[in-house]
């Protein structure tokens, strides 16, 4: 793939322009072998605040808990059990914040630290009041500063927490841009270490990942999710209507001023509302059905409702108005929807035509499987090295 020249009109100053800006950072830009990097932290934070003396509402998604817990602990490297992990956390989190506030201080600001977990985010009286909560610290120009709850979380803890979680804080709180920053400076053709890797200056769609091949681990070794969670995190944003930029702590102020630098990812969707961002990123689904690719392209392309005569398997045990998963013949997920049948109902169903079924079981049977005011279209996952 060659590299990508950014058009002036796909709206990189967006950063620069933005009214409410989510910015997420990673462990490996935040800490040393020996602990929190304060010289790193003062750094984000003056860019961070420049921003926001230019009237920009900011949020900072930051990673680092484990990473600065290591050290105090007297750890040699990042814990793989899950108790040692969240010990490492829940001292890190204090050095954390600690510094974040004496750093924030210097410019007169005061942050507030908001512990999330997209598990939190799942029941909608948890994401209703996260929303109050944050825009009210927003309104008395607050800089919340949000990390995954490392310390009794269990399976976000794996891979990918904070850069999902961003482009969920994103979503929830309709920021116009995503900044995600990393240790590489961009999204290559292949890992940055392999000859003839280039850089990808923009993403404009899925189409544009077909060929990429992305590492999964970071350079530094203190992170979890390397590029590829980046991505999908851009991925979550673009297409729901917020642009997404992927690049380095290091390019962080050339990002904001609307530089070429960087990963951009062009918003390809519309802003979704609140029952849609629910049902595509934080619902938790109770089954899945296959449907073949001629099926995919009437759900995914089309935006059509699903009928039974595209499925070709089901998986799971759910009710009728359960959230499910929408599948390709290759387990690709493609979408996420309601479900108008039961998982003990939908086999007898399979490859039939609405007319049979209607004729054979009765009128009800005449409504689609998923209904395409209830179905949310997902990003392509990229694929990894």
């Amino acid at each position: 793939m060659a590299e990508q020249v950014p058009n002036p009109v796909t709206g990189r100053d967006t950063l620069h322009r933005a009214r409410r800006l989510v910015v997420k950072i990673g462990s490996s830009s935040l800490t040393t072998p020996t602990g929190v990097d304060g010289a790193a932290i003062d750094s984000l934070v003056d860019t961070l605040a420049a921003v926001r003396g230019r009237g920009t509402e900011v949020v900072l998604v930051s990673s680092g808990t484990i990473a600065a817990g290591i050290h105090p602990l007297g750890l040699g490297k990042r814990p793989r059990d899950l108790a040692t992990q969240q010990a490492a956390a829940a001292v890190g989190q204090g050095k954390l914040l600690a510094q974040y506030t004496a750093s924030f201080a210097r410019h007169g600001l005061e942050v507030a630290q908001v512990l999330l977990t997209a598990e939190d985010l799942i029941r909608r009286i948890q994401y209703t009041n996260a929303h109050r909560a944050l825009n009210r610290l927003l309104a008395l120009d607050v800089v919340p500063i949000v990390n995954e709850n490392d310390t009794v979380t269990t399976a976000e803890i794996r891979f990918g927490d904070n850069d999902r979680l961003s482009a969920l804080v994103a979503n929830l709180l309709r920021a116009d841009a995503l900044l995600l920053l990393t240790d590489v400076d961009a999204l290559y053709t292949a890992p940055p270490s392999r000859p003839g890797a280039r850089r990808i200056a923009q993403v404009a769609s899925r189409a544009d990942l077909d060929e990429v091949l992305i590492s999964s681990t970071g350079p530094a070794g203190v992170g979890t999710g390397g590029m590829v969670t980046k991505v999908e995190a851009a991925g979550i944003a673009s297409g729901s209507g917020i642009h997404a930029l992927v690049t380095s702590a290091a390019n962080a102020d050339a990002a904001l001023a609307g530089q070429d630098v960087g990963t951009w990812f062009q918003a390809s969707g519309k802003r979704q509302s609140a029952r849609g961002i629910w049902l595509g990123l934080l619902a938790e689904v109770q089954g899945r059905v296959v449907i073949d690719d001629g099926a995919v392209a009437a759900v995914v392309t089309n935006k059509r409702s699903l009928l039974p005569a595209g499925i070709t398997g089901v998986q799971g045990r759910f009710d009728a108005g359960d959230p499910i998963e929408l599948a390709d013949p290759r387990g690709t997920v493609v979408a996420r929807g309601f479900v108008n049948y039961s998982s003990s109902e939908l086999p007898a169903m399979l490859g039939r035509r609405t007319a049979q079924l209607m004729e054979e079981f009765g009128p009800e049977y005449q409504r689609p499987v998923v209904h395409t005011d209830d179905c949310v279209r997902l990003p392509a996952r990229p694929r990894r090295a």
